[in-house]
């Protein structure tokens, strides 16, 4: 608990000890030899002190924002009706409220430092230094000052301060920051990693692949302190409807004081009774269970998110995925790992080694996974990385491949649309897997024929989405209609679609979306998951953009509303039950507070309900609404 909630709590402790003790005595004040205009001043008093002590707070913030022309508030309400109860001589009323009231605030302040705890757990993961490696020795730097390319040691227990690749060393990495798994990851010399990360028990060099502003720890505490500023629409319903409803429920607490006394033409005793039903009507009216309660259930729907590895960049995300009734999936690197491997050579003129060898000279400028793979093959076949000197004149197009010229002569690499618009003559090839047709001169030496990988949970994340009701989940990508049909049956999805250019891919989520608008305005939301910088127009174009958070592109993760940060499926359906749970009890809340203050504010303008019922209407249904928002948590998928 922070230093200020200690604080509270001793100034409640404090009031509601003296409250008490003061209660006792008035009991025995009658009995002394005073008169009664002089015991009531003594009361007065003595419940002033618990009343000060309590909501002194209270008080000066009414004052203060009074002061700047924001005069309609909880503090406001609280305080004319306190003030209004001490005036009428119902002093004991008048101090218990303001004690309730701040039990609910301090029931508010303890449930929102618990959310924050999941949420800003993630600001810890920011390195204070890096351990770069120079010609004099080991110099301990900020992270910012670390160039791309340069050699770090990360020793035992260190935070991993910048994304690279592992040049020497092996170590089991704490990911639990950043992903929620609590399972340490092995590394050894030549995998990457990412930053956030602790290190184990080993000692690593890394040499850096990303600079500080660009690396995985800088890129996920620039979403987390932007998440809070995208208000769902419930919550920005909640913020319009206490703006309008308080200045309302004000001007009927006073036309309630006021105009029955005036129409009875009553005396000072009729005047007391509609003065304390106007104070009643105040107390119960104060909109806290609302203002508060709302925002914290999508706050603590946020934060149980987070303790499982998922950045939900606002509660309007939040409330968007709980309306998603269709999914659909990029192919390579969000229900495959993306890490290609050549599978067969299939040669049409030549020799294997030159159809590997044009390959990989061809595809050594471009950072596309299946490049890597023809280089990684073309490496592990020679010993030796190609010559990407030797390339000149190199055009990459998107969804179709590379045309260069290599040693003078000119070569296409890249889909069988590549060698079609080229006139290159060739026969589609019928085996499963991605395959890249190389072309030089105008004739065709090969096909590369390279497959991807499954990721371990993906059939299980389809297999819990259709659980949880997705009528439809759809797999889209530019893979061949082979390769896209085995992947597709083994995932299990709905359907697929093939061949597709990053403009097909949003123009068929465009279509999707507009299939989903049903009749007097019903809509199916559609959610698309996917990690590369051809998603990212995608992922921003649809109802609710989801991207892969550690081999993602940064174009996808910015383009995202929500990052899965471990990059598995599987987080894709809990974090589905999430939102919905949250947005259940964002809806219970509502319900209870709206229904149990309208009941009680009846009652109360007809006389049926005091001051007590009022601390139950405002401070115990907030007290019930924040505890009902804390269930969210601790969360766990069923």
């Amino acid at each position: 608990m922070s230093p200020k909630l200690k604080k509270r709590r001793l100034r409640i402790v404090i009031a509601l000890l003296i409250f008490a003790a003061v209660t006792l005595c008035c009991k025995t004040l009658a009995h002394w030899i005073l008169s009664d205009k002089l015991n009531i001043y003594i009361i007065f008093i003595l419940y002033l002190v618990p009343y000060l002590i309590s909501g002194y707070d209270v008080i000066r913030k009414a004052v203060i924002n009074i002061s700047h022309g924001h005069v309609f508030d909880e503090n406001f309400l609280m305080m004319i009706a306190t003030v209004g109860a001490f005036a009428i001589g119902e002093y004991p009323e008048g101090c218990s409220v303001m004690i309730f009231y701040q039990v609910g605030e301090l029931f508010q302040d303890y449930a929102v430092g618990k959310s924050r705890e999941s949420i800003t757990a993630m600001m810890d993961i920011a390195p204070e230094y890096a351990n770069l490696k120079t010609d004099e020795g080991i110099e301990e730097v900020d992270p910012d000052d670390v160039e791309l390319g340069s050699l770090i040691l990360i020793k035992p227990g260190e935070k991993v301060p910048l994304d690279g690749i592992v040049e020497e060393g092996e170590s089991f990495l704490d990911t639990s920051a950043l992903t929620g798994e609590s399972v340490p990851q092995k590394v050894c010399a030549g995998e990457r990693i990412i930053s956030g990360c602790v290190n184990g028990e080993g000692t690593l060099t890394v040499r850096t692949t990303a600079l500080y502003d660009d690396s995985t720890v800088a890129r996920i505490l620039e979403l987390t302190e932007s998440a809070a500023e995208r208000k769902s629409r419930t919550e920005n319903f909640i913020t319009r409807f206490a703006r309008w409803y308080t200045p309302i429920v004000t001007v009927g607490a006073l036309i309630l004081a006021v105009l029955p006394p005036l129409l009875l033409g009553g005396d000072f005793a009729v005047w007391q009774t509609w003065i304390y039903r106007a104070c009643v009507f105040l107390v119960v009216s104060c909109p806290c269970a609302l203002v508060i309660s709302v925002p914290l259930g999508f706050f603590a729907g946020i934060g149980a998110a987070s303790k499982i590895g998922v950045l939900v960049k606002g509660s309007n995300y939040l409330e968007a995925l709980a309306g998603v009734d269709r999914i659909a999936f990029d192919k390579t690197g969000t229900l495959t790992k993306g890490e290609f491997v050549v599978t067969e050579l299939i040669v049409q003129q030549g020799r294997k080694d030159k159809l590997l060898k044009t390959a990989a000279y061809a595809e050594s400028c471009s950072n596309h996974p299946i490049a890597e793979s023809i280089i990684a093959s073309f490496l592990k076949e020679t010993g030796e990385k190609p010559n990407a000197g030797a390339v000149s004149d190199i055009t990459e197009k998107a969804g179709y491949g590379i045309s260069c010229v290599i040693d003078g002569e000119n070569v296409l690499c890249g889909s069988k649309r590549l060698m079609d618009e080229n006139s290159v003559e060739c026969v589609p090839c019928e085996k499963p897997g991605t395959h890249v047709y190389v072309a030089v001169g105008g004739i065709l030496l090969g096909i590369v024929i390279i497959s991807d990988v499954m990721k371990q949970n993906a059939p299980l994340a389809i297999r819990r989405l259709k659980e949880r009701g997705i009528s439809k989940t759809i797999m889209l990508t530019g893979d061949t209609n082979e390769s896209a049909k085995i992947i597709a049956q083994e995932a299990g999805v709905d359907e697929y679609h093939a061949g597709l250019l990053p403009q097909d891919k949003l123009s068929l989520v465009e279509s999707l979306i507009k299939s989903g608008v049903g009749n007097p305005g019903a809509k199916r939301r559609l959610a698309f998951v996917g990690d590369g910088i051809n998603d990212a127009p995608v992922i921003m174009r649809s109802d609710v953009g989801i991207a892969m958070g550690s081999m993602g592109s940064d174009a996808a993760i910015e383009a995202a509303d929500i990052v899965i940060m471990d990059d598995d499926p599987a987080k894709i359906p809990v974090t589905i039950s999430i939102a919905r749970q949250t947005m259940k009890i964002v809806k219970q809340n509502i319900i209870l507070s709206l229904g149990v203050k309208i009941t009680v504010l009846i009652l109360g303008a007809f006389g049926f309900a005091n001051m007590w019922m009022a601390v139950f209407a405002d401070v115990g249904v907030c007290v019930l609404a924040i505890l009902n928002s804390m269930r969210m948590l601790g969360f766990k998928e069923k």
